[in-house]
């Protein structure tokens, strides 16, 4: 039966193809990303009728045609944390730049819902999934994401991961232990000598990496490691406020606290100027990451900053340059000393 509603049937690639007078074949080319070579007057031609019948590609077609469809998924824990979204942020310009089209999904830190989202993804059939976040200790849920990448793989997708290497999979790390060493090391040789560390959930592998680096670094300074106090807390701004709160309640002020990501760091300076303390002045602080928020914070954050939207255009990249065997490409971070942590060697940035 017809449609009797009124609303025209959506245009097809032979629509296209007849409106812009080529070959259906000419059409398929300018608009799926061939890599055979299209006369440019013949793709002007196909993009104008495409645009003029509202055309938009037929994905499932396009997985039955070519096995894959020109989509890339991005799993992230948290879209709306800075971190996250800087990654995603660089995937996307890089599919875009590489004429695939991304979509994302959320795992609300759940690595149980990070494994359902993958395989969610796989029914779509994409080019390729960019995981982004780091691993937790748990060794049921980390051979279960391995299993559902391993079968995307299998099935002639490919995988990438940014944050956390562990995985047989291509991979971006971002330097976090190294990143955090330098950091402590400049604080330490500052003259702070009674140092707090705000973690993350003691799982998260970057947590870890982080929390080790700055214990390791602070005490090649002279500093003992077993007298910096570790409070552990939610990774999100409401996570660093609580856990500023806990050290101020708990005994006495340190001079400088490091919070293992930039948004802990913020939520830490809200605690202290609640309890009357200006940051910086009265508490130094310093955090991890150097997100694009951080510009708008006072006193200037002290942080590592990481290159958040490399690693997310060089995801795409090695899903597009894939290799017979799975790499690593491992990102350095960068101290940037600013006014939360004034010093000799304190300047804005």
């Amino acid at each position: 039966m017809g449609r009797d509603d009124g609303r025209r049937p959506p245009a097809t690639l032979q629509d296209v193809a007849r409106e812009a007078g080529v070959s259906l074949a000419t059409a398929s080319r300018s608009l799926n990303g061939s890599a055979r070579k299209v006369r440019e007057d013949y793709r002007a031609r196909v993009l104008a009728a495409a645009e003029r019948l509202n055309y938009a590609p037929n994905l499932q077609a396009q997985a039955v045609a070519r096995g894959r469809t020109s989509l890339v998924g991005i799993i992230v824990s948290d879209i709306t944390d800075p971190y996250f979204a800087q990654i995603a942020g660089g995937v996307i310009a890089a599919a875009e730049a590489g004429g695939l089209v991304a979509t994302i999904g959320v795992s609300g830190r759940d690595p149980e819902r990070e494994v359902q989202l993958v395989a969610a993804l796989r029914g779509q059939r994409p080019t390729g999934i960019v995981l982004v976040g780091s691993r937790v200790a748990d060794a049921a849920v980390t051979a279960r994401l391995e299993a559902q990448l391993r079968d995307f793989e299998n099935e002639g997708g490919h995988a990438v991961l940014v944050s956390q290497a562990g995985l047989p999979f291509d991979t971006i790390a971002f330097d976090n232990e190294d990143g955090a060493r330098a950091l402590a090391r400049r604080l330490g040789a500052a003259g702070y000598a009674n140092a707090v560390v705000l973690a993350g959930p003691e799982p998260l592998s970057t947590s870890r990496e982080r929390t080790e680096g700055f214990l390791d670094g602070y005490a090649s300074t002279g500093h003992p490691r077993d007298a910096v106090a570790v409070v552990h807390s939610r990774f999100t701004r409401d996570g660093g406020y609580e856990a500023m709160g806990a050290v101020l309640e708990s005994g006495p002020r340190p001079d400088v606290v490091f919070a293992v990501n930039d948004v802990m760091a913020v939520g830490a300076m809200a605690r202290l100027r609640a309890a009357g303390l200006e940051p910086g002045r009265d508490v130094a602080v310093a955090g991890f990451d150097d997100i694009e928020t951080l510009r708008d914070v006072s006193p200037g954050l002290t942080t590592v900053r990481l290159p958040l939207e490399q690693g997310g255009a060089t995801a795409v990249d090695l899903i597009l340059k894939r290799a017979s065997e799975p790499c690593l490409v491992s990102l350095p971070g960068e101290i940037v000393i600013r006014a939360s942590t004034p010093g000799p060697a304190a300047e804005e940035a």
